[in-house]
């Protein structure tokens, strides 16, 4: 009688590792983290403006790689990891970094109070951001992608970015908004870990076509964006963080509605 083959064990079960990676997305992730970088760079040599600019555009690149990896079909795990990387230094520390060095740096001498919360915030806001990476990779393949629970880690640095730069555009000194700022860095990073929903555009377009209004809209966007880019930047950084709770009370008010017809439908 003939002998049957071995069967298998754990080792011969376990799948090989993916070798290699995906050059174009992974290269726009590289390109992100670099301009993460300098803005860290520029952010500690005095240079605010330059650090705007550069986390500016790490979240165009950001928005750009995982659009392409789809576009591609070269989407993988050490794509997602990479980019949640890329995206702890650019939308993490570099924002916090840049408003510590701009403003919350100087809220007292050293060793007083004001002085260690102004790190302690700046801690506080990349804190928040590495447990949003964390909470987003986790439930990547369950979430609902047309909503964000918690504010975008990128949302939130372009609202920082947009501030400083606007405040820098206005001639408004640290001096002034750096108690402001520690409010508003505190609350970002709240916002970040919170259940608070925002739209994500993920799911936007939902066909090829699009209303001709929304391409006037862009039209309308971009002259905006060419007459004065630092106050469009704030303005819309605040309106979207705005736009989370505004969201989140309309559907909670919607639900509890539902649910009070539903009661009085079902009784007798």
């Amino acid at each position: 009688m003939p002998e049957l083959p071995p069967e298998p064990n754990a080792e011969t079960k376990r799948p090989r590792p993916v070798r290699g990676a995906f050059l174009l997305p992974n290269a726009l992730t590289t390109a992100a983290l670099m301009a993460g970088f300098y803005a860290i760079v520029a952010a500690i040599d005095g240079q605010a403006v330059a650090a705007c600019v550069a986390i500016l555009v790490a979240g165009l690149l950001d928005g750009l790689d995982g659009r392409v990896a789809r576009m591609t079909n070269t989407q993988s795990d050490f794509g997602v990891q990479y980019d949640s990387m890329s995206d702890m230094v650019s939308f993490g520390i570099a924002p916090a970094v840049l408003v510590f060095t701009w403003a919350m740096g100087d809220l007292g001498h050293p060793d007083t109070v004001g002085a260690k919360l102004g790190w302690l915030a700046a801690f506080f806001y990349s804190a928040c951001a590495a447990l949003r990476l964390a909470r987003f990779n986790t439930q990547a393949g369950v979430a609902d992608k047309a909503f964000f629970q918690g504010l975008a880690s990128p949302a939130a640095a372009g609202t920082i970015l947009a501030t400083v730069w606007f405040s820098i555009s206005r001639d408004i000194g640290p001096e002034v908004l750096a108690w402001p700022l520690l409010v508003l860095t505190v609350l970002l990073g709240t916002l970040m870990v919170s259940r608070v929903r925002y739209f994500s555009f993920k799911a936007w377009p939902a066909s090829d076509r699009v209303p001709f209004a929304w391409i006037f809209l862009l039209l309308v966007i971009v002259v905006l964006l060419a007459v004065d880019l630092p106050a469009v930047l704030f303005t819309i950084g605040i309106l979207y963080t705005l736009s989370g709770p505004v969201l989140t009370v309309r559907g909670r008010y919607l639900q509890r509605r539902r649910r009070r017809r539903e009661k009085r439908d079902a009784a007798p």
